[in-house]
């Protein structure tokens, strides 16, 4: 596509994106306006409740927690995130193009304040035939501390090979299981369509799981198949993640 023919179309891209940020960064309640709808059980009605001895309250975050001041368990539920942001780079081989060996770097999910909002961007290459990359908006539909949740996606996404290119609006979905609320381990699939509805729109198809091997850094697999009238791709990452 002439390079002329992309700027309109990026620039259409960012008015949408900047119209959604400000649509849920001003049209979410703020956290004082949640918490006073679901208000946290008095101190009062705790206290002295434990005749426990003070040695096991000392050993006890959990117990030092709600003793000091109870917490709003349900606002939790609804803004702490059971899965984390994380930043990676790591080793990606293209199968589908004689095994090529690459790059992938990334970073999924930096939260937008304590809303479902999130951006995601990522850039693989193979430093000659296969190159790619994009960036998403998700908005997670449940609470954020679920054990599952589902997001739209949206977003702009480039793809370079041997045999076709492409660049357009990314339109999709992901699910997320998170298996650990401390990012230690999750599994998540997303797919999403390059320009949808025109005859050479791309398929992309992405599987995802992580575990942690340190308290901040994961050992993640991702596998990816792009769908198009003209070839099938594939890439399998091996990355190294790092949890802010």
């Amino acid at each position: 596509m002439p390079e002329q023919q992309l700027h309109p179309r990026f620039h259409w891209f960012c008015i949408i994106i900047s119209n959604i940020l400000l649509i849920f960064i001003f049209g979410t309640p703020a956290d004082s306006q949640f918490l006073s709808e679901v208000s946290p059980i008095q101190d009062d009605l705790i206290e002295n409740t434990f005749d426990l001895p003070a040695e096991i309250i000392e050993d006890s975050p959990v117990l030092k927690k709600w003793l000091n001041d109870i917490p709003n368990v349900l606002y939790d539920i609804y803004t702490d995130p059971s899965f984390r942001t994380r930043v990676g780079i790591g080793y990606a081989e293209f199968p589908s193009t004689e095994h090529d060996g690459g790059i992938n770097i990334g970073v999924d999910d930096i939260f937008i304040g304590k809303t479902g909002l999130t951006i995601s961007g990522d850039y693989q290459t193979s430093f000659g035939r296969r190159d790619a990359g994009g960036v998403n908006l998700q908005y997670y539909l449940l609470p954020l501390g679920n054990y599952i949740n589902v997001a739209p996606m949206l977003g702009y996404r480039s793809i370079s090979t041997n045999n076709y290119s492409k660049s357009g609006v990314n339109i999709g979905g992901k699910l997320v299981l998170p298996l650990s609320r401390t990012g230690a381990s999750d599994i998540s699939l997303s797919h999403s369509f390059i320009s949808p509805g025109e005859d050479n729109e791309i398929g992309i198809t992405t599987l995802s799981f992580g575990y942690a091997i340190t308290e901040n850094i994961r050992l993640a697999t991702k596998i990816e198949k792009q769908n198009s009238e003209i070839k099938k791709d594939s890439k399998i990452g091996i990355i190294f993640e790092f949890m802010p």
